[in-house]
């Protein structure tokens, strides 16, 4: 049974149940399993430390400190503004003091509040999320706290004055150094791992590649790694000096979302595919390019067939799912040096350097078959979406971009008309087809193609 027709039939067992349009049971089914199985540890986890852990004050003002730092850089990110999408940010720098200095209660409690500051101070969204987000935290920081208090036997802050560094072994030994890393690199693994068993139980056609650290990623993560161990002691030398760390914190944060949102203003909010003006410099780029070294290059045109007729029917929030999927779907389906972009609406653009006739219409086959398997769960349905390819080649259809895209916007109304679900070249009878003898004799086949491109191969 596929993936989305075991969805429906989950689905279905809740029929009738007032909980059954929550959006956490329009998941998968593995994705619900998980979801409970990760959420019910994290709260036996926490009812187990509050029965088992003695409450003393210096634990409760060091976990206050940490919290309002945490608070402040939750602020900052809301002032300076969220990148839609999944962003990066800086707040294990003190969730890793929590870790080390506090015992493992803490860990499970201290992403409460801060997921909560998030989804009411900087941005809602579904509240299954942030639940999944706080015990993913929560799970992985408490066996990091487990195993950096079995090691070390825990650290006290120290509240008032400075300490003698001997006093402190865990942060100020070579071996306690050694020590606080490991516990940073095993949490980040963890909260990876579970971050990314919910995303392939979600999405499982997304490749491990796209989700498994980049080297940005490593970058962030050892910066993150390095700030938390250096606020884990200042707060063993005195809890006072935490305020020599906050502004480093958030400065590396400032600058973190800086860049992402320099990022979301090149890509569309939806998909997170190139925007069309992002796309359009990147094409020109690259077509000047093409250009200079004589190398072959096709762009692409796709739009979704009948794509008012779903919005219409399951709603703009189902046609967001479509085409996130059919984003998704393209982007896997080509190669890193392939521009994608989503051009407006339903319309999708792809640039292909090196690509003749043949590979550009393999390309758009590929692609319009890929989405065509696409089958998403609607209620107690699913819904398969087509589309249809307008290709356009460089010196056959034109030279610039204008050209180009004109010419496979041409296309796409051949294949609209020929029936949609389809891929389809303009005709070139019109066009001055400029070039060596092979570009020339391409063009003159081009004038015959029509119809779907496995037909042309």
């Amino acid at each position: 049974m596929a993936a989305s027709q075991r969805t429906v039939a989950f689905r279905g067992r809740f029929r009738g149940h007032w909980f059954r349009d929550w959006p956490l049971f329009t998941q998968a089914p593995a994705m619900i399993r998980y979801f409970f199985v990760v959420v019910v540890g994290a709260c036996v986890a926490l009812v187990f430390e509050l029965a088992t852990t003695a409450i003393t004050a210096a634990d409760l003002i060091t976990f206050g400190a940490l919290v309002g730092c945490t608070t402040v850089c939750v602020e900052a990110m809301r002032r300076l503004g969220m990148p839609a999408g999944i962003s990066r940010d800086l707040l294990g720098a003190w969730w890793l003091p929590t870790f080390l200095l506090l015992p493992p209660l803490y860990a499970l409690l201290i992403p409460i509040p801060i997921y909560a500051l998030h989804q009411f101070r900087v941005r809602r969204t579904l509240v299954f999320r942030r639940v999944f987000n706080a015990a993913t935290v929560a799970l992985s920081g408490y066996v990091t706290s487990t195993l950096s208090h079995s090691v070390g036997g825990g650290v006290t802050p120290n509240l008032t004055g400075l300490s003698d560094f001997t006093a402190y072994p865990l942060e100020f030994s070579g071996q306690g150094l050694l020590t606080s890393i490991i516990c940073g690199g095993l949490f980040t693994l963890l909260d990876t791992v579970l971050i990314v068993t919910a995303v392939r139980l979600s999405a499982p056609e997304t490749p491990w590649r796209d989700l498994l650290w980049d080297r940005e990623d490593l970058l962030v993560d050892t910066a993150e790694l390095c700030m938390g161990i250096m606020v884990t002691i200042l707060c063993g030398i005195s809890l006072v000096l935490v305020v020599i760390a906050l502004p480093s914190v958030l400065l590396l944060h400032r600058s973190l979302l800086f860049q992402q949102l320099q990022t979301a203003a090149r890509t569309d909010p939806k998909t997170g595919l190139l925007n069309a003006t992002t796309w359009q410099s990147e094409a020109e780029a690259e077509l000047s390019r093409a250009l200079q070294v004589g190398r072959p290059m096709a762009v692409l045109i796709l739009d979704i067939d009948h794509f008012k007729r779903v919005n219409d029917t399951y709603g703009h929030l189902f046609g967001d799912q479509v085409l996130i999927g059919v984003a998704n779907t393209i982007t896997h389906q080509l190669r890193q040096t392939d521009v994608v972009g989503r051009f407006g609406g339903e319309e999708f653009v792809v640039l292909l350097p090196d690509a003749d006739m043949a590979e550009a219409c393999r390309v758009a086959e590929r692609l319009r078959s890929r989405v065509g398997r696409m089958a998403l769960p609607v209620d107690e349905t699913t819904v398969t979406i087509t589309i249809s390819v307008g290709v356009a080649l460089l010196a056959v259809h034109g030279r610039d971009l204008i050209e180009l895209m004109a010419a496979a916007d041409l296309a796409l109304y051949r294949a609209k008309d020929a029936g949609r679900d389809r891929v389809c070249m303009p005709v070139t009878s019109n066009l001055t087809v400029s070039g060596p003898p092979d570009v020339r004799r391409r063009g003159s086949a081009a004038r015959e193609f029509g119809g779907r491109s496995a037909a042309a191969e």
